[in-house]
């Protein structure tokens, strides 16, 4: 009975440590995280390329050039900056679809790619504008 007992908590425990350890984000090299902050920053000095990826469509981050669903990139990928290194920043409404964007992105060749973190909501949370 006891080693029963002490097998399932030791198999419950693994199972914790699994997905505690699945869940964590691990950035990928070719992405760059931004902060709203930074984003600003960047906005106010030079023009980019500013992809919305978020699904369902939401309201623009002021500046925005494109709003292309996260998981259809490539259908719009003639919609896309023709020079390959250029900076293209992504974002959503939380961060998880602008990670999987700039994967498709890294896919088709793009070198240069941020992410907003925290997305849009972080974005609005520090008083920026939208369109």
């Amino acid at each position: 009975m006891f080693k029963t007992r002490r097998f399932y908590q030791l198999a419950w425990l693994a199972v914790l440590v699994f997905i505690i350890s699945g869940c964590s984000f691990q950035k990928p090299d070719y992405l760059k995280m931004i902060s709203p902050a930074e984003l600003n920053e960047v906005m106010q000095g030079q023009d980019i390329f500013l992809l919305d990826v978020h699904t369902p469509k939401q309201r623009h981050i002021k500046g925005t050039d494109l709003f292309i669903p996260y998981n259809k990139v490539e259908q719009y990928k003639d919609k896309l900056p023709s020079d390959k290194n250029a900076a293209i920043y992504l974002y959503c409404a939380g961060g998880p679809m602008g990670n999987a964007a700039a994967r498709t992105l890294h896919d088709l060749g793009y070198g240069n790619l941020s992410n907003l973190e925290g997305g849009a909501h972080a974005w609005g949370k520090a008083g920026y504008a939208f369109e």
